[in-house]
């Protein structure tokens, strides 16, 4: 049993979506769906800059994709089952064959934007499948989201989208072993998580 979950550093963040892109490749994702996308603040088109304690402009990134929450909301909508937590690994999956297309999963979610709908076939730039053979294939009138790479951590890798990462700014493990690299620096580090008040408990801590 293991509660795996992210850390990321939004100080060493330089907004590349390196991890977007990865995640793009790693997991075939079809023209259009995105499951791991970089936003500043203010939002993910109007780059919106602060000021430090000098006046000195700065952007912050925050990388956004499902939260794998402890208390999902979309699982509680879900009337077949199609989105899931795995409770071996505490990761929220999805099964595409079962999806109804109802988008209750989307409504529920309190985080905007972390899950895409196949409103047609899918469509690819390329004629060919990429990334890893094991990836399901994607299908119409279905939900999809970030599955935290459930096949290379089958395969005893990490997400794709932490091995890309050229910043060491995003980290990954078992947030219920406190000698994992993640619950370390989560133990070190001030950190902020998102919407903590919708009660969702999400697995990804955000470094300030």
């Amino acid at each position: 049993m293991a509660r795996y979950g992210f850390a990321i550093d939004t100080v060493r963040c330089v907004g590349c979506n390196n991890c977007s892109l990865t995640c793009k490749v790693e997991n075939n994702l079809p023209n259009e769906i995105w499951w791991n996308r970089a936003m500043t603040v203010g939002g993910e088109e109007e780059f919106t800059a602060g000021a430090d304690s000098n006046g000195s402009l700065y952007l912050d990134y925050y990388t956004l994709s499902c939260q794998h929450c402890e208390n999902p909301a979309c699982v509680k909508v879900c009337p077949v089952g199609a989105t899931w937590k795995d409770e071996e690994t505490g990761i929220v999956r999805q099964d595409y064959d079962k999806c109804l297309g109802c988008r209750m999963c989307m409504a529920a979610c309190p985080y905007t934007g972390v899950r895409s709908f196949n409103w047609e076939e899918p469509v690819f730039e390329l004629d060919f499948a990429v990334g890893d053979a094991s990836v399901p294939a994607h299908e119409k009138h279905a939900v999809e989201k970030c599955v935290m790479c459930y096949h290379r951590i089958n395969a005893g890798e990490r997400p794709a989208c932490v091995d890309i990462c050229r910043a060491g700014a995003r980290f990954w493990g078992d947030l219920d072993d406190p000698t994992s690299e993640v619950s370390q620096i989560i133990a070190k580090r001030a950190h902020k998580q998102l919407l903590p008040e919708m009660g969702t408990k999400p697995s990804v801590y955000y470094l300030v």
